[in-house]
């Protein structure tokens, strides 16, 4: 493999790296300089960070005409990382912001400091070009999250959720790790190009043995079944807000490692492992959704709807195509909107409450219309009802399988569309037919940073599924980029 000289202008690519760092070592700094009081102004800190480093990322590190090879040849520069890396700090600046007012969070300047070092290891993800470097980079990006998935440790349930999240993970990873290990002593090469090159010489058996092995820890990573079993737990245990950025940029991070490992070191094998995602993606579909129909914590029916979401995602996924990968991006990215929007709404009724059950919510339109308005377009969304994005999103990935000739995915897909409706509505029904005279009268503030985020959010939603164009656009010079 040939690495290119050294030219600055590409290494522009390294920004939003060095700007995430540069504003954790500023989280820490004032978090030892500022007393209890000020340690609020940590989240706008970690928020204008993010920001500013989303802003210098969109100016400054996006790609030229085509990818490009950096840090060594370890790291790939190209419109899919650019994309998966606007996603990502989108994520954790809105985390930020949500995170600010809840209780044992959002004054520990620990916290912010972890969630920012977890994006870095998504952005290596999603850039990964490398054996070595994806599997320091999926690290990078867990280690932090099994601590913040813990980080109430006088919370029996998230102390829980922290070390169920460590131990499966950890058990995963180990998995991953003997698969890439197969993969360097077959080829004798860790970059993902001479990978791919070196296993034409090898019997199919023996690479999909590789790829099993290997989507072990991505199926992990975005709770693909049969690795879905953590999520309920570790999303009702873990603080909110934390809870929503697993959901959301650590799956993507997930997808982003899978389209580019399977569709760049295994061409080789697309006659045989799309059947074996597509099958995965039916009973995720499926079993997502049976799960969530009776649940009453609503942290954990968005847990089996997420898992549920995995397997739309994948649908598209399936398709090996420009199309299905650019579905794909443009499900993650409404999706990312959405369910920040849902795990935002759900983080602000418990800081006053307390409570996330979803009897509880029974009036909310009476004691908060605006907040039960932001649930609605979430919930709506996530079920696939036009309007919102989500409408989109499911449109475009069960288009990529049709073309692809996956008709059976998609029945199974639409069916379950219409189940997972049941449960979402379910919720919305709570909050706009029922009352609960005991709460009725009682406030519901929403604190400036949540009121941003579930603007911004809610905003998003409705924006993406009017005007998708321009983020489909950009979805397919993404796709563009793996083809």
């Amino acid at each position: 493999m040939n690495i290119p000289a050294f030219q600055p202008s590409m290494y522009l690519a390294l920004v939003p790296v060095i700007s995430l760092v540069t504003v954790a070592l500023l989280v820490l700094l004032f978090d030892a300089l500022w007393d209890e009081e000020k340690r609020r102004n940590l989240g706008w800190l970690t928020f204008g960070g993010v920001l500013l480093t989303l802003v210098l990322t969109a100016f400054l590190a996006a790609p030229g005409g085509s990818s490009s090879l950096v840090w060594g040849g370890m790291l790939r520069h190209d419109w899919l990382s650019f994309t998966f890396t606007l996603i990502f700090l989108f994520g954790a600046g809105i985390t930020a912001l949500l995170s600010m007012d809840i209780p044992a969070l959002g004054r520990r300047g620990e916290a912010y400091i972890l969630l920012l070092v977890s994006t870095v290891g998504m952005i290596l993800m999603a850039s990964a070009a490398d054996i070595i470097m994806l599997f320091l980079a999926v690290e990078t990006t867990s280690i932090p999250l099994y601590i913040l998935a813990g980080f109430f440790t006088k919370d029996d349930k998230s102390t829980e959720a922290g070390f169920k999240y460590l131990l499966f993970g950890a058990m995963t990873s180990s998995v991953m790790l003997y698969g890439l290990s197969l993969l360097y002593g077959f080829t004798r090469t860790t970059s993902l190009e001479g990978v791919a090159m070196g296993l034409m010489d090898f019997s199919p058996g023996l690479a999909l043995g590789t790829l099993v092995l290997l989507l072990v820890g991505f199926g992990f990573k975005i709770s693909l079944f049969p690795l879905h079993f953590w999520a309920p737990d570790v999303y009702e245990g873990a603080p909110t807000p934390i809870a929503g950025f697993l959901s959301t940029a650590s799956k993507a991070a997930g997808f982003a490692v899978l389209m580019r490992v399977f569709l760049t070191v295994y061409p080789s094998l697309n006659a045989y492992w799309p059947m074996l995602i597509a099958i995965a993606a039916a009973f995720s579909m499926t079993v997502g959704n049976l799960l969530a129909l009776n649940q009453k914590n609503i942290k954990r029916m968005l847990a089996y709807s997420s898992i549920a979401h995995a397997g739309y995602a994948l649908t598209g996924f399936v398709a090996v195509s420009e199309l299905g990968v650019n579905s794909v991006v443009f499900y993650l990215g409404a999706y990312l909107l959405t369910n920040l929007a849902a795990f935002g709404a759900v983080a602000v009724f418990w800081r006053i409450t307390g409570t996330d059950e979803i009897a509880d919510y029974a009036g909310l339109s009476r004691r908060k219309p605006w907040l039960a308005l932001a649930m609605l377009a979430a919930f709506l969304s996530l079920a696939g009802m036009p309007p919102f994005g989500g409408f989109i999103a499911k449109v475009l990935v069960f288009a990529a399988a049709v073309e692809a000739g996956y008709i059976w995915l998609v029945v199974v897909g639409v069916l379950n569309s219409i189940v997972g409706l049941y449960y979402y509505l379910k919720v919305l029904n709570e909050i706009y037919h029922h009352r609960n005279e005991e709460t009725e009268g009682l406030p519901l503030p929403i604190t400036a940073p949540q009121g941003l985020a579930l603007v911004v959010l809610s905003a998003g939603v409705i924006l993406i599924g009017f005007l998708f164009t321009p983020f489909f656009n950009l979805g397919a010079v993404a796709a563009a980029a793996l083809f």
